[in-house]
């Protein structure tokens, strides 16, 4: 074997990103391992942040322990799925049946499946901008085109429906919905999910839905399950135990189909194909989503005043507040906000040069905002999962090596406020 012998990646991997684990993250990993305490907003993980999973569902698991050491269905276990329908029932989703829920290894190994049944070369999606990346990295593996239509800073990132509409084509196969918004924290309002489900409905477009934080709202926020409002299309609903009962190790989620499913026949079939390769998702975590559904909902406690999140919540606002560099439409859901800077006070920011100073100066981890497929530069995601004290410890820093972006080129024009 010579030295010049190289193993060549597949090209389907071009122009995949996922840099909320990328480039920065490893890098904070190596500092790590040099003894650097790293405070890491990069990813909403609430367990290092001391979030623990409700007791009654790690005890579900452990009773159920004897059970879960052979393969289930592929689809999933029985009672996990009919919980699953239950609450859609609850919510006002007709329709629904056992037979209409897949479990997964998360929504992220179900949103891969469900595209993966789905696409031919060249079928389009409709991705909002910006978007978790991991829709439109699994429309490009699958052979698909992610079109991104705006959700623009300026409109408090919600989505410009002209925008949206001018972007289908014949092409255009689904529209993926995030509601509650990541990375943004916007929520949409029933006007907004109307004229979408209008649009998917006039072009017979599968509305892929993911509502992984569909409990997590702040304030008057109001949290509208899209099933109950597409109508004469497929809505597939994603969502899973990872955000509202802080159990991502436990890698559970489920995909829920509602609408006229008869004419998705053919395509369920393929994604019980797909679903019947991988064998089955991981049985324990499967047992605990019944009584996650069905028991008392902790995550109320925690975005109330005076609950965690949402005292974490408004320590991203007061830091804000208080910078001379940043903006930022107040999150009205999830856990995470997705800061500006001001262009008037930094022209020449970049959200990728920013992000590794931060790091590297100061050993604070932030995703940049390009990374979840914007056509701007000047903004950047974090967490709420920290406590207040530290996340004003983190403006503090962050203010700092603003401080001298700022001073690198002078500027005739700052912040204002309102």
């Amino acid at each position: 074997m010579t030295s010049e012998f190289r193993i060549k990646p597949s090209d389907s991997l071009q122009g995949v990103r996922y840099e909320i684990r990328g480039r920065l993250a490893r890098r904070a990993h190596e500092m790590q391992r040099r003894g650097y305490e790293i405070i890491a907003l990069n990813i909403g993980n609430p367990a290092p942040f001391g979030f623990r999973t409700p007791e009654t569902m790690r005890l579900a698991m452990i009773e159920n322990l004897q059970a879960s050491e052979g393969y289930c269905h592929q689809q999933g276990i029985f009672p996990a799925r009919e919980a699953v329908v239950m609450q859609q029932q609850a919510r006002g989703v007709a329709g629904v049946t056992a037979d209409h829920v897949f479990m997964g290894n998360g929504v992220s190994e179900l949103i891969d499946l469900t595209l993966r049944a789905l696409l031919d070369p060249g079928d389009e999606v409709l991705v909002p901008s910006p978007d978790y990346p991991l829709w439109t990295a699994s429309v490009t593996l699958n052979r698909g085109r992610a079109v991104h239509y705006p959700c623009p800073p300026d409109q408090g990132f919600q989505p410009d429906l002209e925008a949206m509409s001018r972007l289908v084509t014949p092409r255009t196969r689904a529209l993926v919905l995030i509601n509650p918004n990541n990375p943004t924290g916007a929520v949409y309002s029933r006007a907004t999910l109307e004229a979408i489900a209008r649009l998917a409905e006039k072009h017979k477009l599968i509305v892929f839905s993911d509502e992984i934080y569909d409990q997590m709202t702040y304030e008057d926020a109001e949290f509208i399950p899209m099933a109950t409002i597409v109508r004469e299309t497929l809505c597939a609903t994603f969502s899973g135990l990872s955000k509202i009962y802080r159990a991502c190790g436990y890698r559970v989620g489920w995909v829920a189909f509602s609408g006229p499913t008869d004419m998705a026949q053919t395509y369920l079939e393929g994604l019980d194909l797909l679903a019947s390769l991988r064998l089955c998702s991981n049985v324990p975590g499967q047992w605990a989503v019944q009584t996650a559904l069905g028991g008392f909902q902790s995550i109320r406690e925690l975005v109330r005043p005076g609950g965690r999140l949402f005292e974490s919540r408004q320590a991203l606002i007061d830091g804000v507040a208080a910078s001379r560099y940043l903006t930022m439409v107040k999150p009205a859901g999830a856990m995470y906000a997705f800061i500006g800077v001001d262009r008037r006070a930094i022209p020449h920011f970049d959200d990728q040069e920013f992000a590794l100073e931060l790091l590297e100066q100061k050993h604070v981890l932030v995703a940049p905002g390009t990374s979840f497929n914007t056509p701007y530069n000047n903004h950047f995601r974090v967490t709420n999962l920290p406590d207040a004290a530290t996340l004003a410890e983190v403006f503090r820093r962050m203010e700092e090596v603003l401080d001298g972006f700022a001073a690198r080129r002078p500027v005739a024009v700052v912040k204002t406020s309102g």
